[in-house]
């Protein structure tokens, strides 16, 4: 059987040293800022201090997604040294990065006919996709072949259950999620939207909470009722925050009351800059595995 690589992009919003560890290769999206192109490349362009202070005072970064000639240089390499590839792609319902790497791989094809390479579209984001991705790697690590996997990928990212919240809503509204009539009757009402991604990989605003003390407590009930096994839910739990760490630990602390299991095991990540520049710097997600999202 021949060997493979698991492949993404830096929108995973793990960490650059986590995905080293799982020997995941990942190619980086872009962010233009104040004039300057940029990797989102887990803050070695940019830290994210940086990133988000510049967001904070005003700047208004804008993002492009990985194009066919990177996909292509990304993987030739690896398509060089007898590697197949799986992968695992940014959901469609947010980027056209999905079409672009298919286009990349009907050309990777015709050079590399021996080789089989396979595009998932994940319809994850930020530490979701991460956690997706993990989830991954292990039956990979395992020994589980490419076809299976894909196969896996294809099934189990439905599973993958993504609640966002945002206490400041200027790149919403900026980005066209939000009115800007609605985003300041919910600033002046200390509104904060829930959001998740839905069966289409898409940001859908499921519910609009008064004050960040609630729309925390909202959202852990989610987990409550969409989390494996309940309360007892002891699979991966992940949450990522852009520039506000406090409200991810006050979510982090109530997770781990709620659910017995998860003491210990939350992870946190940083919300990259591509995912940034469209949330802002006071947003919070937490991802679990659970219900499938319907339609």
């Amino acid at each position: 059987m021949a060997d493979y690589e698991l492949t993404c992009c830096s929108t995973a919003d793990l960490s650059i040293e986590r995905l080293s560890e799982r020997n995941i290769k990942w190619v980086p999206f872009h962010f233009h800022m104040d004039g300057r192109d940029y990797y989102d490349d887990y803050g070695q362009s940019m830290s994210l201090k940086e990133f988000y202070q510049r967001e904070r005072e005003g700047a208004t970064p804008t993002t492009s997604q990985v194009n066919t000639d990177e996909y292509l240089k990304f993987w030739k390499p690896m398509l060089e040294e007898g590697h197949d590839i799986l992968h695992i792609a940014l959901s469609s319902g947010i980027s056209g990065t999905f079409n672009s790497a298919n286009v990349a791989a009907e050309d990777a094809r015709e050079s590399f006919p021996d080789r089989k390479i396979y595009i998932v579209d994940s319809l994850c984001a930020s530490a979701g996709y991460g956690l997706l991705m993990e989830e991954l790697c292990d039956r990979k690590d395992a020994g589980m072949g490419i076809e299976e996997l894909r196969d896996l990928a294809e099934n189990m990212k439905m599973s993958v259950n993504h609640w966002v919240f945002t206490s400041d809503l200027t790149s919403l509204i900026r980005g066209g999620r939000v009115s800007a009539a609605a985003g300041a009757v919910a600033n002046i009402l200390s509104i904060c939207p829930l959001i998740d991604v839905d069966a289409e990989g898409k940001l859908a605003v499921v519910s609009k909470v008064r004050t960040k003390k609630k729309v925390i407590l909202e959202t852990v009930k989610k987990m409550e009722a969409l989390a494996a096994n309940g309360t007892d839910y002891d699979g991966r739990c992940y949450i990522s925050y852009s520039d506000c760490p406090d409200d991810a630990e006050a979510l982090k602390k109530k997770i781990e009351e709620t659910f017995p299991a998860q003491k210990g095991k939350v992870e946190t990540f940083r919300i990259g800059t591509t995912i940034g520049t469209h949330t802002g710097v006071a947003t919070v997600a937490l991802f679990f595995l659970g219900k499938e999202r319907t339609l």
